[in-house]
């Protein structure tokens, strides 16, 4: 009796690993799906780089970086302008532009590959600029700096975004989001 249970038990344990196993590169697929629509939605600004692949044309493959005009030379193309716009408009504007004369029906795939930096300012032990990382945060970003300095206020930390005036800064917490090109400033502590 206890050999038909443990039987029993060992095959529902057998049934319920295959399925975690199974299971495992969906959720795997799922985190990259979202990673890579996050991706396609970033809007391009100065300090990107971008890596363009035509699939099965490696001369047409390479990085880009847009520079202070936001235009980049691509091959076979020419001249793009690239800011402001998202990496999906970019790919399909590329994939457009190939299609015709050169390319029948091109496979385009733009990646960002360097996001421009963003900025922190303060009381953090090496303020400057940094390379932006995806789902950056408040907190992240001050230990990017090095840390909090011992004279670091706890709650007056600021945000100003990319391209906003410097009248337009906000409060922030250590879990609220930094984009690329914003600027943190964390204030003195007096008590």
């Amino acid at each position: 009796m206890i050999n038909t249970f443990q039987q029993s038990t060992g095959r529902k344990l057998t049934f319920v690993l295959l399925l975690l196993f199974w299971c495992q590169p969906s959720l795997a697929q799922a985190e990259l799906s979202g990673a890579a629509q996050e991706n396609r939605s970033y809007v391009l600004d100065i300090g990107d780089v971008i890596e363009v692949t035509v699939y099965g044309e490696d001369d047409l493959s390479m990085p880009l970086e847009i520079n202070g005009t936001g235009v980049v030379n691509y091959s076979f193309v020419g001249r793009l302008a690239l800011l402001g716009k998202t990496v999906a408009v970019v790919e399909q504007e590329i994939t457009e532009l190939l299609k015709g004369d050169y390319l029948l029906r091109p496979e385009v795939s733009v990646m960002v590959t360097k996001y421009r930096p963003f900025f922190i300012m303060g009381m953090v032990l090496s303020p400057g600029s940094y390379p932006y990382q995806p789902g950056l945060t408040v907190r992240r970003a001050i230990t990017i700096a090095g840390g909090l300095t011992p004279g670091a206020s706890s709650s007056k930390w600021y945000l100003i975004a990319e391209r906003a005036s410097k009248d337009a800064r906000h409060k922030v917490s250590e879990d609220d989001p930094v984009n690329p090109g914003d600027t943190i400033t964390i204030e003195e502590s007096f008590f």
